[in-house]
C-alpha cells in the first residue's frame, strides 16, 4: 500500500493521509504539511481512509482515534496486520495508558492533542527519515535467520519457522533488526529507542518496553523466549543469528 520513500525521484516528498472527523483539523494539517512540500490527502472516516488506501501511494497516515464508525485504534491494528503504511496517532486521549495502548497495537508514534503542526511535522520527518534509511541500508543484504525464522530486509518481512508471514510495524521491525544485528549482546533501552524512532525521538522509556513486549508475543516459539530481560540494563537477543 505504501510507495518506498527511498525510491522516490530526487526532490519528491512523501504522500501523507490525514484521517480525522474534524474538518478544521483536516484543513489545518493539509495546509501546513502541504506548505512544506508534502502531498496531503484527507479522509473524514476510516471507511474513507480505506478507499484512499485502495488506490495506493500513501507513505504515512496521521490517524485520529475517536471517530464515528470504526475507531482509529481498530483501524491501526488492522493496518499493522495488513502491512500498511506507518501510522502516527493523534488523539485527545493523551495520558500514559492511552499512549501505551496505541503503541501496543502497532502505532509508530502517539501524539496527544492538542499538538502543534510544527510538532507533527517533526514526527512526520523523523518517521519518514527512519523508513528511508532502513530501506537504503538494506540494499545488498538480504536478511537474517535465527531459530528457523527468516527476516527479509529488502521486503521488510518476517517469516516464522513454518514460512508464515508475521506482520510487524515499522517500529517493531527496526527493534528486531537492532537485535539481530547485535545478537547475544545486552542492548540498553536508549539504543533500542534510537533504532526504533531515530536520534531525535522524544519517546519515553516505557515505549520501548511496549515494542519489545509485542515482539516477544510474535516471536514466542513454544515455551522459549528469544528476548531476555537483563534487569537494570536492557534486553538481550538469545539465539544465534546468521546473515542470509
Amino acid at each position: 500500500m505504501a510507495v518506498s520513500v527511498a525510491d522516490r525521484p530526487a526532490g519528491a516528498l512523501a504522500h501523507l493521509l490525514v484521517v480525522d472527523d474534524d474538518a478544521g483539523i483536516r484543513v489545518l494539517l493539509a495546509e501546513r504539511l502541504g506548505a512544506y512540500g508534502y502531498q496531503v490527502t484527507t479522509a473524514a472516516s476510516v471507511a474513507e481512509m480505506d478507499r484512499v488506501l485502495a488506490r495506493g501511494g500513501i507513505d504515512l497516515i496521521l490517524l485520529d482515534v475517536m471517530m464515528p464508525g470504526e475507531d482509529g485504534l481498530s483501524a491501526c491494528r488492522r493496518l499493522v496486520q495488513q502491512g500498511g503504511p506507518p501510522v502516527i496517532i493523534l488523539s485527545a486521549l493523551g495520558d500514559e495508558q492511552d499512549r501505551i495502548v496505541g503503541l501496543e497495537i502497532g502505532a509508530d508514534h502517539y501524539l496527544p492533542k492538542p499538538c502543534s503542526p510544527r510538532e507533527i511535522l517533526a514526527h512526520v520527518r523523523a518517521l519518514l527519515r527512519r523508513s528511508a534509511a532502513t530501506e537504503v541500508q538494506a540494499e545488498g543484504r538480504r536478511g537474517y535467520a535465527f531459530e528457523g525464522w527468516r527476516m527479509d530486509l529488502d521486503s521488510h518481512e518476517l517469516f516464522d519457522p513454518d514460512g508464515v508471514l508475521v506482520h510487524l510495524s515499522d517500529g517493531e521491525f527496526a527493534v528486531l533488526r537492532a537485535f539481530v544485528e547485535h545478537p547475544r549482546r545486552v542492548l540498553a533501552r536508549e539504543a533500542l529507542l534510537h533504532a526504533a524512532r531515530g536520534p531525535d525521538s522524544d519517546a519515553f522509556d516505557r515505549a520501548i518496553d511496549v515494542q519489545v513486549s509485542r515482539l516477544r508475543r510474535k516471536l514466542r516459539a513454544g515455551e522459549s523466549d528469544l528476548i531476555r530481560t537483563v534487569r537494570n540494563e536492557g534486553y538481550l537477543f538469545v539465539p544465534k543469528v546468521t546473515a542470509t
